[in-house]
């Protein structure tokens, strides 16, 4: 055949035709055929075409160390192995101890994302609990890197992983913010709630925490300072418990899960974050009754999903809109467009709905022990019955769906690409937490590419932390 003949370009055009298996096994026929199949240019493709998106500018900065071929390889074999979900093969489990009271919240300070080549930097996720304490955890190792002096019991916590800080409010109102190196307190603010409801929002370079009050409060502090910058009444007298951020950072969603008539209201970020005097705030009231759960659509600027009250009774409803900024010369007026709503078939009631997306159209919702999956249209496309509890806490990321559950399990379901009916969801493996004579269920979930990360709650008040590591 004489393959030391042929050209470099036409082995190239030929192997680029092969899947990654065919062209291992091409580079192993001879050192022509070898130094072909290395060429950058056909792992990127294989990259690309898998993927849709990787990190450039690193891999191409550093060609010693990162190459697309690595790339490749790695992190095919660990979404291979975040699939099986063998234990003892294809991750390991960590339990985190040293909360003597409930964990309250739970969130990664440092974590592995989809774009790095080799996941190799240490996880660091931060916990609160009802103990009064903050502590960052080295979920690799299985270690306590730090803990914050005890206060009041602590009722919400936050992270922001750009300036590597940790906040948390107690039952006095109380809010502080650490140093995530080292533990070191940086700042404290009251708010004078005894509950309140966190979200950290960065804007143009500025960073922002906004606070809902029990009493219905919005109120904007700046960060790392805590320096208040604005406060809104938004719900009288009912705790402001939904608190939410866009994609394009330009809407602020707030709504109260304690009334069924009061309606969901939105701020263009911009006029709480940098208000100017004697201007009136930008925003706008939505059309639909309650707050159940929301989620922004994460593929849109502003697409929002809210389940709501419809009619008598309990009957829920999933309305979408658009939000927009109409401005004229003398004013800006927000706008919600509706794009969809539709009637939410839920066989269980209760108040803890859980709303989720993924892309700009793809709905998930808890319904009590079962995860229901729509289209933006309202067809149901998948209904997964694997916990015999109620499901808690649900994480969605592109590769995959998470949900916990307080029959003491973890579900991992998988996303998968059809031609045909778009992103469809594979349920896969469970993860178990442990012994139920010593624990009551798992509470909140939470992942980055290469873990998850949940919190048990405990017979005896301790709650603790299992970590699940994946190998690639």
């Amino acid at each position: 055949m004489g393959q030391r003949g042929l050209p470099l370009d036409c082995l190239l055009s030929v192997f680029a035709l092969l899947s990654e298996d065919d062209l291992l096994t091409a580079s192993c026929v001879c050192k022509e055929w070898h130094e072909a199949a290395e060429t950058p240019w056909l792992w990127r493709e294989l990259c690309l075409h898998r993927w849709g998106f990787c990190n450039l500018s690193q891999l191409l900065s550093d060609a010693d160390r990162y190459t697309w071929k690595r790339y490749y390889l790695r992190r095919s074999s660990l979404e291979m192995n975040m699939k099986s979900g063998r234990s003892g093969g294809d991750y390991t489990c960590k339990s985190l101890r040293g909360h003597k009271g409930r964990v309250v919240s739970i969130a990664y300070l440092v974590e592995n994302g989809t774009i790095q080549d080799s996941w190799n930097s240490t996880p660091v996720v931060c916990s609160a609990s009802s103990d009064g304490t903050v502590k960052a955890w080295d979920i690799h190792k299985g270690v306590n890197l730090w803990s914050s002096s005890g206060q009041n019991p602590l009722t919400a916590m936050f992270t922001d992983p750009q300036q590597c800080v940790v906040g948390a409010a107690d039952s006095t109102g109380t809010i502080k913010l650490w140093k995530g190196q080292t533990g070191e307190e940086l700042a404290s603010y009251s708010s004078g709630s005894s509950q309140s409801t966190l979200l950290f929002f960065s804007m143009d370079g500025s960073s922002f925490l906004m606070v809902g009050t029990a009493v219905g409060s919005l109120v904007t502090l700046s960060s790392p300072l805590l320096s208040e910058l604005s406060r809104h009444v938004v719900c009288d007298s009912f705790r402001l418990n939904v608190l939410l951020s866009s994609p394009d950072k330009k809407w602020i969603l707030t709504a109260s899960k304690q009334s069924s008539d009061l309606s969901p209201k939105v701020f263009w970020s911009q006029s709480v974050c940098c208000p100017v005097k004697d201007e009136d705030t930008v925003c706008l009231n939505l059309p639909v009754s309650g707050c159940s759960a929301a989620v922004f659509l994460p593929s849109q600027p502003a697409r929002l999903a809210v389940i709501h009250s419809e009619g008598l009774g309990n009957q829920k409803a999933l309305t979408v809109f658009d939000l927009s900024l109409k401005k004229s010369k003398y004013k800006e007026e927000p706008q919600a467009q509706q794009v969809e709503s539709f009637k939410l078939d839920l066989s269980h009631w209760h108040s803890d709905i859980i709303l989720q997306a993924k892309g700009n159209s793809t709905i998930l919702v808890t319904d009590g022990n079962d995860l229901k999956v729509y289209t933006l249209k309202g067809a149901l496309i998948a209904n997964f019955k694997d916990h015999l509890q109620p499901i808690v806490s649900l994480c969605v990321d592109n590769f995959r769906v998470v949900t916990a559950s307080r029959d003491l399990s973890l579900r991992v379901l998988t996303w998968r690409n059809d031609r045909d009916k778009g992103p469809t969801l594979e349920s896969q493996y469970h993860l178990l937490g442990g012994s139920h004579t010593m624990s009551r269920g798992f509470t909140q979930v939470t992942c980055d590419y290469a873990s998850i990360v949940a919190s048990v709650e405990s017979v005896d008040g301790k709650d603790a932390l299992k970590a699940y590591v994946f190998n690639s």
